[in-house]
Protein backbone atom coordinates (compact mmCIF):
# COMPACT_ATOMS: atom_id res chain seq x y z
CA UNK A 1 0.00 0.00 0.00
CA UNK A 2 1.32 3.59 -0.60
CA UNK A 3 1.60 5.99 2.11
CA UNK A 4 -1.23 8.26 2.34
CA UNK A 5 -2.99 6.48 -0.25
CA UNK A 6 -6.30 4.47 -0.21
CA UNK A 7 -4.95 2.54 -3.12
CA UNK A 8 -4.11 -1.07 -2.97
CA UNK A 9 -1.62 -1.45 -5.75
CA UNK A 10 -0.18 -5.34 -6.38
CA UNK A 11 2.63 -5.86 -8.67
CA UNK A 12 3.44 -9.51 -9.51
CA UNK A 13 6.62 -10.55 -11.26
CA UNK A 14 5.33 -11.68 -14.82
CA UNK A 15 7.88 -14.81 -14.58
CA UNK A 16 6.70 -15.35 -10.84
CA UNK A 17 3.45 -15.80 -12.32
CA UNK A 18 3.48 -17.56 -15.62
CA UNK A 19 6.14 -19.97 -13.20
CA UNK A 20 2.92 -21.03 -11.15
CA UNK A 21 2.36 -25.16 -10.93
CA UNK A 22 -0.58 -25.73 -13.19
CA UNK A 23 -3.63 -27.72 -11.59
CA UNK A 24 -5.53 -28.79 -14.84
CA UNK A 25 -4.60 -27.99 -18.50
CA UNK A 26 -6.22 -28.49 -21.93
CA UNK A 27 -4.94 -28.19 -25.31
CA UNK A 28 -6.92 -27.19 -28.25
CA UNK A 29 -6.29 -27.99 -31.83
CA UNK A 30 -7.54 -25.72 -33.88
CA UNK A 31 -6.29 -25.35 -37.79
CA UNK A 32 -2.37 -23.93 -37.27
CA UNK A 33 -3.26 -22.73 -34.06
CA UNK A 34 -3.26 -24.57 -30.52
CA UNK A 35 -5.02 -23.02 -27.68
CA UNK A 36 -3.81 -24.31 -23.86
CA UNK A 37 -6.55 -23.46 -21.23
CA UNK A 38 -4.55 -23.64 -18.01
CA UNK A 39 -6.28 -23.74 -14.49
CA UNK A 40 -3.21 -22.19 -11.98
CA UNK A 41 -3.06 -21.22 -8.56
CA UNK A 42 -2.01 -17.99 -7.00
CA UNK A 43 -0.04 -18.09 -3.75
CA UNK A 44 -2.99 -17.26 -1.50
CA UNK A 45 -4.30 -20.50 -3.61
CA UNK A 46 -6.92 -18.57 -5.54
CA UNK A 47 -7.48 -20.55 -9.14
CA UNK A 48 -7.23 -18.88 -11.83
CA UNK A 49 -7.13 -19.57 -15.76
CA UNK A 50 -4.78 -18.61 -18.57
CA UNK A 51 -5.57 -18.83 -22.00
CA UNK A 52 -2.18 -19.02 -24.78
CA UNK A 53 -2.87 -19.33 -28.36
CA UNK A 54 0.55 -20.89 -30.16
CA UNK A 55 1.10 -20.41 -33.64
CA UNK A 56 4.00 -22.00 -35.06
CA UNK A 57 6.30 -19.37 -37.49
CA UNK A 58 9.19 -19.71 -39.60
CA UNK A 59 12.17 -17.80 -39.89
CA UNK A 60 13.97 -16.38 -43.27
CA UNK A 61 16.48 -19.53 -42.60
CA UNK A 62 13.71 -22.14 -42.06
CA UNK A 63 14.12 -22.34 -38.54
CA UNK A 64 10.59 -22.86 -36.38
CA UNK A 65 9.56 -20.93 -33.10
CA UNK A 66 6.23 -20.60 -31.50
CA UNK A 67 4.65 -17.42 -31.35
CA UNK A 68 2.49 -17.28 -28.24
CA UNK A 69 -0.21 -14.86 -26.66
CA UNK A 70 -1.33 -15.24 -23.68
CA UNK A 71 -4.95 -13.52 -21.61
CA UNK A 72 -4.59 -14.15 -17.65
CA UNK A 73 -8.45 -14.65 -16.29
CA UNK A 74 -9.05 -14.13 -12.83
CA UNK A 75 -12.44 -15.81 -11.28
CA UNK A 76 -14.22 -12.65 -10.42
CA UNK A 77 -13.87 -11.63 -14.21
CA UNK A 78 -15.47 -15.36 -15.14
CA UNK A 79 -18.85 -14.02 -15.31
CA UNK A 80 -18.15 -11.57 -17.32
CA UNK A 81 -15.73 -13.03 -19.81
CA UNK A 82 -18.09 -15.89 -20.43
CA UNK A 83 -20.95 -13.98 -21.21
CA UNK A 84 -19.21 -11.78 -23.67
CA UNK A 85 -17.65 -14.82 -25.04
CA UNK A 86 -21.13 -16.38 -25.49
CA UNK A 87 -22.79 -12.49 -27.12
CA UNK A 88 -20.16 -12.77 -29.49
CA UNK A 89 -20.23 -16.52 -30.69
CA UNK A 90 -23.50 -15.98 -30.64
CA UNK A 91 -23.97 -12.71 -32.37
CA UNK A 92 -21.60 -14.68 -35.41
CA UNK A 93 -23.15 -17.47 -35.37
CA UNK A 94 -26.90 -15.95 -35.74
CA UNK A 95 -25.64 -13.99 -38.82
CA UNK A 96 -24.28 -16.55 -40.50
CA UNK A 97 -27.75 -18.06 -40.25
CA UNK A 98 -29.22 -14.77 -41.39
CA UNK A 99 -30.92 -14.76 -38.12
CA UNK A 100 -31.02 -11.36 -35.59
CA UNK A 101 -28.41 -11.35 -33.13
CA UNK A 102 -29.21 -12.74 -30.02
CA UNK A 103 -29.47 -9.78 -27.37
CA UNK A 104 -26.96 -9.98 -24.15
CA UNK A 105 -30.27 -10.86 -21.81
CA UNK A 106 -31.30 -13.97 -24.33
CA UNK A 107 -28.12 -15.79 -24.90
CA UNK A 108 -27.61 -19.17 -24.56
CA UNK A 109 -25.18 -21.21 -24.75
CA UNK A 110 -24.38 -22.67 -28.56
CA UNK A 111 -25.77 -26.57 -28.83
CA UNK A 112 -22.53 -28.40 -28.52
CA UNK A 113 -24.31 -30.89 -30.81
CA UNK A 114 -23.86 -28.59 -33.46
CA UNK A 115 -21.42 -30.38 -36.51
CA UNK A 116 -18.28 -28.65 -37.51
CA UNK A 117 -19.82 -28.19 -41.22
CA UNK A 118 -22.48 -25.66 -39.36
CA UNK A 119 -19.49 -23.62 -38.74
CA UNK A 120 -18.38 -20.90 -41.01
CA UNK A 121 -14.85 -21.53 -41.91
CA UNK A 122 -13.25 -18.11 -40.16
CA UNK A 123 -9.45 -17.98 -40.43
CA UNK A 124 -8.14 -14.96 -38.59
CA UNK A 125 -5.29 -14.20 -40.24
CA UNK A 126 -7.90 -12.28 -42.52
CA UNK A 127 -8.72 -10.22 -39.45
CA UNK A 128 -5.91 -8.92 -38.35
CA UNK A 129 -3.05 -8.58 -41.16
CA UNK A 130 0.10 -8.80 -38.70
CA UNK A 131 -0.79 -12.35 -37.81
Amino acid sequence: MLPNSNLDIRYMDFNEQTDREEIYSKPVRAGKRTYFFDVKSTKGDDLYLTITESKKRFRDDGTFFYEKHKIFLYKEDFEKFAEGLNDSVNFIVSKNEGAEPISGNEVNTVESNQSASEWSNVDFEDLDGNS
